[in-house]
């Protein structure tokens, strides 16, 4: 039951991630964009802590810690422009 559970997380962050994607490429303006990036790199860390509990394994979780840092820190330089 719990492996429906994820299976159905996952393809609706994909959705979501697809989403982020078109708002990427189509947002009218800079901070539509770099709102689309972060939600985008959000939605990456939802798949991959998603896939990591899918195939029951670690190194997923810490991918996504990596991630997150860096995505906080790109967050912080892209707010300046």
């Amino acid at each position: 039951m719990i492996q429906i559970a994820i299976l159905t997380g996952m393809v609706v962050v994909g959705i979501a991630m697809l989403m982020s994607t078109w708002r990427l490429i189509r947002g009218p303006s800079a901070p539509d964009r770099i709102l689309a990036l972060d939600t985008l790199y959000v939605s990456t860390i939802a798949q991959l802590v998603l896939f990591g509990m899918h195939l029951d394994t670690e190194v997923y979780y810490e991918v996504a810690l990596i991630i997150a840092m860096l995505g906080f820190v790109g967050t912080v330089v892209l707010s300046k422009y």
